[in-house]
């Protein structure tokens, strides 16, 4: 694959915003992702809360980074074209003895240099989120809080640092390094040759730590998969409330919480379970009843029949339980982002500022005067007004076709997503919401099948859902006992008799 003067192994959204990010300088980039597309791994699952900053232990290198990667988050997403709302948060309690606790949180909030925090009572809790539980007695309110499409977001910071001359390969997996003399890296192998490198990043996520192995001397660092499982409500009942709604933090989450997406649905959940196995993506009765339990207990009139798709995934935590941002100690030329959980998406940015500022102190960075920050995408037809409707249709036919019913997305939508860079169903599910809906595929996904095959000039039985095995379908000549006409998909986070996201 030639040469780089930087490699970033692992495509998740700390990933892409350090691509986008040293894409503003001289210098020849590759983003290496070992999955079909970028955003498949941790990214894709995560809740999409821009955190104000109030959880983080004062003082701490994870508090500083949210902080101030949440004041970067309106000129950033209005850049991608991502959507974003800065709803804000309350973290409430329905027991008096808990106010002490946000009295705290308050505390470390200002210390972390949050603005806007303020303690509410009860009935003034009530007064911003009447459909809340009459037995809360306080909160804390985060008015910078906010909510991002996480998916969305990693996604545009690859296509906006490809458009500024990053390299973005996939279905690309690190398997060994090679070193020069005085421990300089030196070359990267690949499952897809080999890459001659200056200086390499270590965003991997889970595989974090087995990339830091590669470099020898041991497991600096172990990850420790933490699974949590979310379910999505009808977009109909998406007014329940309107902030990020928190309940007290646990030792090793922030609890299970009420979220409003970006896109209009009510998120629950996560669960926070540690588990072994970094692919262990199932959802299970046991994280529903409990997530049902403790959402309900705050907002009352939830119903799970409202509940549309359920999906896990899974936070790389680390054994030093903090953020790792430190170059190898025994490698030159080497640095690893990693144990990047929450609130690492909300840090993200200025995750990538931090390591580009650590390259320019071993390395002479150059802005380039070309870097456009600015990504543009086709209209959706869904927040398109009648009028709006008709001049685009009269612009391409294919705005009149609808292909996804549930979420109003039109067929150019499709073939734009494809153009940039969708290669698999999740890659246009996640860039144009088709299979989103309340049927969750059941109408649109032949549909968007056919556009990929003609767009991708492949057939139908070379189309996967996101990469690997997970083909959708089979010839008409194979055996008829080993699959259906829609394949098995290794891996697929489906729940008990609901879909996966």
């Amino acid at each position: 694959m030639g040469c780089a003067d930087i490699a970033i192994i692992g495509g998740g959204v700390v990933g892409c915003a350090i691509a986008r990010e040293l894409s503003r300088y001289e210098l020849d980039v590759v983003l290496l992702e070992k999955e079909a597309e970028v955003g498949f791994g941790t990214s894709k699952a995560n809740s999409g809360i821009v955190h104000a900053g109030f959880h983080s232990d004062r003082g701490t290198q994870e508090a500083r980074l949210c902080v101030e990667g949440n004041k970067m988050f309106d000129a950033l997403c209005g850049e991608l074209a991502v959507p974003f709302r800065r709803n804000g948060s309350l973290l409430v309690t329905k027991t008096r003895s808990d106010m002490s606790e946000l009295e705290r949180l308050l505390s470390q909030g200002i210390h972390n240099g949050v603005p806007g925090l303020k303690i509410l009572s009860g009935q003034q809790v009530l007064d911003l989120e009447p459909n809340l539980s009459r037995d809360i007695v306080g909160g804390l309110y985060a008015p910078t809080a906010g909510v991002v499409s996480p998916y969305e977001l990693t996604m545009a910071l690859a296509e906006n640092a490809q458009a500024n001359g990053v390299r973005v390969i996939t279905s690309c997996e690190v398997t060994g390094m090679t070193f020069a003399d005085g421990g300089r890296l030196k070359r990267l192998k690949t499952s897809r040759g080999d890459i001659i490198v200056r200086y390499v990043i270590n965003a991997a996520g889970l595989f974090g730590d087995d990339i830091a192995a590669l470099a020898g001397g041991g497991r600096p660092f172990r990850i420790i998969p933490r699974k949590g499982e979310e379910y999505i409500l009808d977009r109909r009942v998406g007014s329940l409330v309107t902030r990020t709604i928190f309940p007290m933090p646990t030792p090793n989450s922030k609890g299970i919480l009420v979220i409003p997406t970006a896109d209009g649905n009510i998120m629950i959940g996560p669960t926070a379970v540690e588990v072994e196995s970094k692919y262990d993506l199932g959802t299970t009765r046991g994280g529903f009843e409990e997530i049902f339990r403790a959402t309900r207990d705050l907002v009352p009139s939830l119903d799970a029949r409202d509940i549309i798709a359920s999906f896990a995934g899974l936070r790389a935590a680390s054994d030093r339980h903090s953020f790792i941002i430190e170059r190898s100690p025994g490698v030159r030329g080497f640095i690893n982002v990693c144990g990047i959980e929450s609130p690492g998406l909300t840090a993200s940015p200025a995750i990538a500022r931090m390591v580009a500022g650590m390259i320019g102190e071993e390395m002479a960075l150059k802005p380039k005067r070309s870097f456009n920050p600015e990504r543009r995408l086709a209209p959706r037809f869904r927040e398109m007004s009648t009028a709006e409707r008709r001049r685009a249709i009269a612009r391409d036919p294919a705005f009149g076709r609808v292909v996804c019913r549930c979420e109003l997305v039109a067929e150019a939508e499709v073939v734009d997503a494809i153009r940039r860079g969708a290669r698999t169903l999740d890659g246009v599910k996640f860039r144009t919401r088709a299979g989103m809906g309340r049927c969750q595929g059941g109408f649109c996904t032949p549909r968007v099948m056919r556009i990929l095959a003609r767009e991708l000039g492949v057939s139908m039985e070379d189309l996967t859902k996101r990469g690997g095995a997970s083909f959708l379908v089979v010839s008409k000549h194979a055996d008829a006992g080993t699959a259906g006409i829609y394949g098995r998909d290794e891996g697929d986070e489906c729940g008990a008799g609901m879909g996966a996201r």
